[in-house]
């Protein structure tokens, strides 16, 4: 039996869908109800309805021991996919809860139930700080605790070190450290804001840049490494560095949509995180732009992929063709109006 964790977020759906075409006996977590039908609607949109109902669903939570040990129940392999994003420093406590007492519950219950192996999805932010005289990101830079970092990146450097404790304690695990994720489906959070944001009439862009990678590569990539003998090892998942001005531009393109045509500068993105947090205490919202936010939109990081490609041979999809059909299907879809 293989338990997915997360099964109804952009990664955890499509990694359901993979599996289930392989006819093997899974069982994915979820919390609500919503979010299986969000699942649900990736697997009709592919003409798969039948194979989500192949699927054994078990309501439960990662930071809750007693849903978890009865989702454990005769498993031999977990893809825990579950996580929180958030970038807003009001949810440091809610970050650290879910993504590091959360993976060391699942870790805690991989052991006691005897999973034969684990894959761990964690993220680039979970990576070391390049020193001066380096310029690429690799699997053994090392993470500088003296650097400021976010507060996810510290919640999901915090949850691998609780999937290498386990490591220790005789479980054999892989741990993945993709960019950021583009997918088909949930266009109205994460990675499919910048959709929604560019089909409203997106004005402003800027030049940092990131590794991306499509979540079909992401889902392939983790069967095959589940599959293999490797343990212990992790992974940098990134087709390729993007600046944000082509993300913006290939989505705007495949949506036939204009393109942002107004520069961010750091100044004008300074001012903007600042008058959001105003504006958040004012009206008591969730922050849309945050310091850390404003500054990560103007870096240049820059991850080496060779590990991965050299492993398994693997060949990555263009990201910047791949946004664009993206774009396009979403608009025939329907689901942008």
């Amino acid at each position: 039996m293989i338990l997915v964790t997360g099964g109804t977020g952009l990664v955890g759906a499509h990694l359901l869908l993979q599996l289930a075409e392989g006819k093997k006996a899974i069982r994915a977590l979820y919390r609500t109800e919503t979010g299986k039908i969000k699942a649900k609607k990736l697997f009709e949109h592919y003409n798969k309805a039948n194979l989500f109902d192949t699927i054994e669903w078990a309501e439960g939570d990662i930071t809750d021991i007693p849903s978890l040990e009865a989702a454990f129940a005769n498993v031999t392999h977990v893809y825990h996919c579950a996580g929180y994003i958030s970038f807003d420093p009001g949810d440091e406590e809610l970050l650290r809860k879910v993504n590091i007492e959360g993976t060391a519950n699942v870790v805690n219950c991989a052991l006691a139930y005897g999973v034969r192996k684990l894959c761990h999805v964690s993220s680039v932010a979970a990576l070391g700080d390049p020193r001066e005289d380096e310029s690429v990101i690799t699997e053994e830079t090392e993470w500088n605790p003296e650097i400021t970092h976010s507060d996810y990146a510290i919640s999901k450097h915090g949850a691998e070190m609780e999937v290498w404790r386990a490591r220790q304690e005789g479980l054999d695990v892989v741990i993945v450290n993709p960019g950021i994720i583009f997918g088909y489906g949930f266009w109205a959070q994460g990675s499919g804001r910048m959709f929604k944001a560019v089909n409203n009439g997106q004005y402003f862009y800027t030049k940092g840049s990131c590794g991306v990678i499509s979540v079909e590569d992401v889902t392939t990539i983790m069967t095959e490494l589940m599959n293999s003998d490797i343990s212990g090892e992790r992974y940098i998942l990134v087709a390729g560095q993007l600046s944000y001005d082509e993300m913006l531009f290939a989505i705007a393109d495949g949506l036939g949509k204009k393109r942002p045509a107004i520069y961010a500068s750091r100044f004008l993105t300074s001012v903007a995180w600042r008058l959001d947090w105003l504006l958040s205490k004012l009206v008591r919202r969730k922050r849309l732009m945050t310091r850390a936010m404003a500054a990560a939109s103007h870096n240049h990081e820059n991850y080496d992929n060779s590990k991965i490609k050299g492993v398994l041979n693997f060949k990555f999809r263009d990201v910047k063709q791949y946004l664009k059909m993206l774009a396009e299907t979403l608009l025939s879809s329907g689901h942008l109006q």
